[in-house]
């Protein structure tokens, strides 16, 4: 099996000139990073075990250590103070970014309960693709038993797109499936 980027040279490349009418490849979308987020809100001054969860999942999802994102005001709603932890993210650039799309695409997706294909309105005006989903067992590195806590993971494909239907244009080349209404 070819990986996702032999496949983007090789194959997705000339069917996208074609489709997209562009003589030159640079012209063409490429992806270039995965970004992948876990918010923790108010559970993470609460809950040491949640946060340190989040961060193991994070780990063993990108083989890459996950960075704190810190709040920038305080909310008193939310219980939220400036400068606490709110989220954990990683960005995956490079060979890492194509083995993680890759099973990504390929395993994780379909092991997605009642998984019918990608709504279209998760690619932004800027082609850019931000999947979130609610469980992190979908992935193959988390074991189900193993779990004490789920939590959801987002994860946002950052391409050189410049519209929506260039954006598309690349994920279905890319074998990701979309809903048709």
């Amino acid at each position: 099996m070819t990986s996702i980027k032999e496949q983007y040279q090789k194959t997705i490349v000339p069917a996208l000139k074609k489709e997209l009418g562009y003589s030159n490849i640079w012209q063409l979308p490429r992806i270039l990073k995965v970004v992948l987020n876990v918010g923790l809100g108010a559970a993470a001054t609460k809950d040491q075990k949640y946060v340190d969860a989040a961060v193991s999942t994070l780990r063993k999802i990108t083989g890459q250590h996950p960075v704190q994102t810190l709040s920038k005001q305080s909310i008193s709603n939310f219980k939220i103070r400036q400068g606490q932890v709110v989220g954990l993210k990683v960005t995956l650039r490079g060979e890492k970014m194509y083995s993680f799309l890759e099973k990504f695409v390929h395993v994780t997706l379909p092991r997605i309960r009642d998984f019918r294909g990608l709504e279209q309105k998760s690619v932004d005006h800027g082609g850019n693709l931000t999947i979130g989903m609610k469980e992190n067992i979908a992935f193959p590195e988390i074991a189900a038993d193993e779990v004490e806590r789920i939590h959801g993971v987002e994860v946002t494909v950052v391409t050189t797109a410049k519209d929506r239907k260039e954006g598309l244009a690349l994920y279905r080349q890319l074998g990701i499936a979309f809903r048709t209404s």
